[in-house]
């Protein structure tokens, strides 16, 4: 497709899982105690095949990779457009070494990979739910509320330490006469007490407006998280006493806790022949890969909802944040278009696929116009027309 002025696009708007162009490239970062199989899992969801090893602090480096999402509906476009190439969204996502006990404080590979923690926008931790000999516990035991109460700990002292130095300085503003400092105190405060109780930014119930006191910390326990409890693949469906454990623990908190038998996944990744993988599952008794569940999980996580442009060349896959206007679903595709938008003329996703094409849906009376201030909802096809 080529940018051209007054150049029509058709945005169709779904909900996948995609790092954006832009000001909006968002990825996940997949943390937890060392030989818990993040790595595994990493390989499971990545185009990019990382090293794994049973040996502790193996790794000096986090791995970086690209997820291609999965999603029926792209397929459903792609069936009636019949484009020369179809493109899935995709998401970047960070592999970062195991962390142990002390690890703020340089323990274990060292504070490097907390900041690696701090630039990602959300957080999939996996949590070791399974026995195996041939994998030695870095604890000798196999404890998962242990291990995520372990990382919790690393990540709230490294949170403190950010908090106290930035009260330090409205302090000193507050000195000086600063309103608006004295505001921050109190809210970082409230903060400071928090993790000093243990727990996490994320649960401190903070009011959103406040947040621009400590948004720029990127404090690394404000960012949400979902919760893999990693299975033995006899566990892959109905979990086991681990994971038992690992819900307990989180009783009242509102975080995801996914089930997945990586090894099994992995076992499955590995399969080119699209039967042999449903086979596979079948066997397995599971749907689908629990990694495509993981995907849409991280997705939701991050608030966002995706579209296509579709033509006879490319049907792909965007996203852009839930909430946002017309013009800025259109800034992800290109800054031409979100600067030159005149309007959207809208269809809904489903009317696009029961009708058939873009020409029924508008004989059927199922185009609508709308202009800049438009919220686009999950599912909306659009049509963009900008002039630059």
């Amino acid at each position: 497709m080529v940018l051209k002025t007054s150049l029509k696009f058709k945005i169709f708007i779904l909900f996948t899982f995609v790092s954006l162009q832009k000001n909006m490239a968002l990825n996940c970062g997949i943390i937890g105690i060392t030989n818990t199989g993040k790595t595994t899992l990493f390989n499971c969801i990545s185009n990019t095949r990382a090293e794994s090893s049973s040996f502790a602090f193996s790794s000096n480096k986090s791995n970086l990779g690209i997820i291609s999402v999965p999603d029926p509906r792209l397929e459903k476009l792609s069936a009636i457009v019949q484009p020369q190439k179809t493109t899935q969204a995709t998401v970047e996502i960070v592999d970062i070494p195991g962390l142990i006990k002390g690890s703020s404080h340089g323990e274990g590979i060292g504070n490097q990979f907390l900041g690696d923690i701090r630039n990602t926008d959300a957080l999939i931790h996996v949590l070791r739910c399974f026995d195996d000999d041939q994998l030695p516990h870095i604890d000798g035991t196999v404890d998962p509320v242990r291990d995520m109460e372990t990382i919790d700990l690393e990540l709230q002292v490294k949170d403190l330490e950010s908090v106290e130095k930035r009260m330090e300085k409205l302090e000193k503003a507050a000195r000086a006469g600063e309103k608006d400092a004295k505001k921050g105190l109190e809210v970082l405060g409230a903060v400071k007490e928090h993790l000093e109780s243990f727990q996490s930014v994320r649960t401190a119930g903070i009011d959103s407006g406040d947040k621009k006191y400590f948004y720029d910390l990127f404090l690394l326990t404000a960012k949400p998280v979902i919760f893999v409890c990693n299975v033995d693949e006899a566990s892959a469906i109905s979990g086991n006493a681990y994971v038992d454990r690992v819900r307990e623990a989180l009783v009242g908190q509102e975080n995801e806790i996914l089930v997945i038998a990586a090894g099994l996944e992995s076992d499955i990744a590995e399969l080119e022949d699209p039967d042999d993988r449903k086979a596979f599952l079948q066997d397995a008794g599971l749907e689908e890969p629990g990694v495509n569940r993981l995907v849409r999980s991280a997705y939701n996580m991050l608030n966002l909802i995706s579209f296509f442009t579709a033509g006879p060349k490319e049907v792909r896959a965007w996203t852009t944040r839930r909430g946002s206007t017309a013009p800025q679903a259109a800034g992800a595709i290109h800054s031409d278009m979100e600067r030159g938008f005149i309007r959207a003329e809208v269809i809904k996703y489903q009317d696009y696929i029961d009708l058939g094409s873009e020409s029924a849906c508008r004989d059927a009376g199922k185009l609508a116009v709308e202009g800049k201030q438009y919220i686009v909802i999950d599912g909306d096809v659009i049509y963009v027309r900008f002039n630059v």
